[in-house]
């Protein structure tokens, strides 16, 4: 062969093996984008879903990638292949470290032959809680209420309106002491529902935004009135005038309660009032009773007082508000004195004489208190009286309360109860929780905590809040403590904005400086007691340490903290 030709047949062999490497380089990059492409679908199409895994790229095959993506992008039958969808590790864009993420797989679908998994009655705090959770949890549940509005009684009559009245009447008492905003303005003589105005704006505002929970978690609501017929069944008095029945294999009670009303007052006198019809009162009044020192009767007394009523407070008790800190309920009584609040303690009601334009006290002490009106305060009672609970072998107390286990599972084993029906403490935070709880013991939440560490929050003017152990306890348990102090009038922040009344509690163990309890009363306590909680319930950090060695900002509220540390630990010797 001529060596030109061979040359040539060398060059052309050589042209040969570049261009197939390049194709094959091609090919090999186009697979190796399909593939990519392919793993970002389906970690795109996944997150949305929540759905977890700790498979790697490694671990799959090209044809399961394959499949497993059409499975889901291209059909988006994403309910078919929920539990075979795969997720996953995620890299950080910021660290370039590996995230991983727990699997979360839906609990698979009880077969049974009822017309819910559960149905929850109330649409309380603790109803609505209740409800989310099972309806997260992958179960069909109804709501049952007399009310077409959500929310209960404490968006519609109790904390909602009550709490955005006291905001109004804490305004009109912050516009009376500057000194520019209170010429030539009479805050006196203002009639309750006038001021409720901006309550009744919140309260629509509630509804709407508590509705959308329930149409967005697609729980059915029932309007009427429940009542058990068995174990399974509920008969529900429609409030269109019809009835049904609906069977359930759960239920949770969640119906509240309401003020207590003795019989020895006529509640239908326009006179006598308990604390869900004063909302309503829509006449000016220059003096009022109000009949129990508990916390809607402080709340209550602060919000006339701030109104410029005469108010004079009967207390059953030797002290107001006595499961407290001692302290703090002196510095109450001291206040509500201060503003004109008569308080007269350890009194009992004789009877009540009404008239048409007063109403007349009779104590069993002998005195008399003659008033434009009465407000009665004094405990409240379940609603669980419509029920007819002796259907399911249950019996409430004489409050209407009923007895619940640690998972809040009454005697009868598939029904529950959580809120202000079980009592204790009786507040829609508390409630809330109880209600998620119950409902994640019901549905087999593995992770359930029952509700133990509960704020006190009283929204009198100044509010109160405490958490933990008070003076009288430790010292009863012999527990040597010691207590550090910060009085807000010695506050930045506090002067700034013209609280001077106001104190930060830290009882504290003096040996190992764990924070045993927080008391604290003044402007913003229900806010400022949550950093101490968060201390208090931290694993090995609960002590008074955090306090002194933790940067606050300044001017803060929550600088009492450091403030009240730093006392606290020049006492200790």
């Amino acid at each position: 062969m001529p060596k030109k030709n061979e040359e040539k047949l060398l060059q052309s062999d050589k042209t040969d093996n570049v261009k197939y490497k390049e194709n094959k380089e091609s090919k090999d990059s186009k697979e190796a984008l399909k593939e990519t492409q392919i793993v970002e679908a389906n970690t795109q199409s996944l997150v949305g879903n929540e759905i977890i895994g700790s498979i790697t790229k490694a671990d799959l095959t090209h044809s399961e990638k394959m499949a497993n993506t059409q499975s889901i992008s291209e059909h988006g039958d994403k309910e078919k292949h929920f539990e075979e969808a795969i997720h996953f590790d995620l890299i950080s864009p910021l660290d370039n470290t590996r995230i991983n993420l727990k699997r979360y797989k839906r609990p698979e679908q009880q077969k049974h032959n009822y017309d819910y998994d559960a149905v929850v009655i109330g649409a309380g705090p603790a109803g609505e809680a209740a409800a989310m959770k099972i309806a997260k949890s992958g179960q069909k549940v109804a709501v049952i209420d007399p009310r077409k509005q959500v929310g209960g009684n404490c968006t519609h009559v109790g904390t909602i309106p009550s709490k955005a009245l006291r905001q109004s009447v804490f305004n009109i008492i912050a516009n009376r002491r500057d000194p520019i905003l209170n010429q030539g303005i009479d805050y006196h003589q203002i009639p309750l529902n006038k001021v409720l105005t901006k309550a009744r704006e919140v309260v629509r505002n509630q509804v709407e935004t508590h509705t959308r929970f329930y149409e967005r978690n697609q729980i059915n609501l029932i309007n009427g009135w429940a009542s058990f017929k068995d174990l399974h069944t509920l008969h529900v008095d429609m409030t269109d005038g019809t009835e049904q029945d609906i069977t359930f294999e759960k239920a949770i009670i969640t119906v509240g309660s309401r003020p207590y009303r003795p019989d020895l007052l006529d509640f239908d006198h326009p006179r006598v009032f308990d604390s869900d019809k004063i909302l309503q009162m829509d006449y000016v009044v220059q003096r009022i009773i109000i009949y129990g020192a508990g916390v809607i009767g402080c709340e209550y007394a602060s919000i006339f007082t701030g109104l410029g009523y005469k108010v004079d407070l009967i207390n059953t008790q030797e002290q107001l508000l006595s499961y407290l800190d001692d302290e703090i309920s002196d510095a109450l009584s001291h206040d509500f004195r201060q503003s004109g609040v008569l308080i007269r303690n350890k009194e009992e009601i004789d009877r009540l004489e009404t008239y048409d334009d007063c109403v007349i006290l009779y104590l069993k002490s002998g005195k008399r208190i003659k008033s434009d009106a009465i407000l009665w305060s004094n405990g409240r009672t379940g609603n669980t009286d419509s029920l007819n609970l002796a259907a399911i072998g249950l019996e409430a107390n004489s409050r209407g309360q009923l007895k619940v286990n640690e998972h809040y599972q009454t005697s009868v084993e598939n029904i529950y109860a959580a809120g202000d029906v079980i009592g204790w403490p009786s507040l829609a935070s508390a409630a809330y929780d109880q209600g998620r709880c119950a409902a994640a013991y019901m549905v087999g939440d593995e992770n359930a905590q029952p509700v133990r560490s509960v704020p006190t929050g009283i929204y009198t003017i100044p509010e109160i809040s405490s958490i933990g152990k008070n003076e009288q306890e430790l010292t009863e348990e012999k527990v040597p403590y010691e207590v550090g102090q910060a009085f807000f009038k010695h506050l930045a922040r506090a002067q700034i904005i013209g609280e001077r009344s106001g104190v930060l509690k830290i009882l504290f163990h003096r040996e190992t400086l764990e924070i045993l309890g927080i008391h604290c009363y003044g402007n913003h306590a229900s806010e400022i007691i949550h950093i101490g909680q968060a201390v208090m319930e931290s694993k090995g950090g609960n002590t008074l340490e955090y306090f002194v060695n933790t940067t606050f900002n300044y001017p803060t509220m929550a600088e009492a903290y450091r403030v009240a540390a730093l006392n606290g630990l020049n006492r200790v010797f």
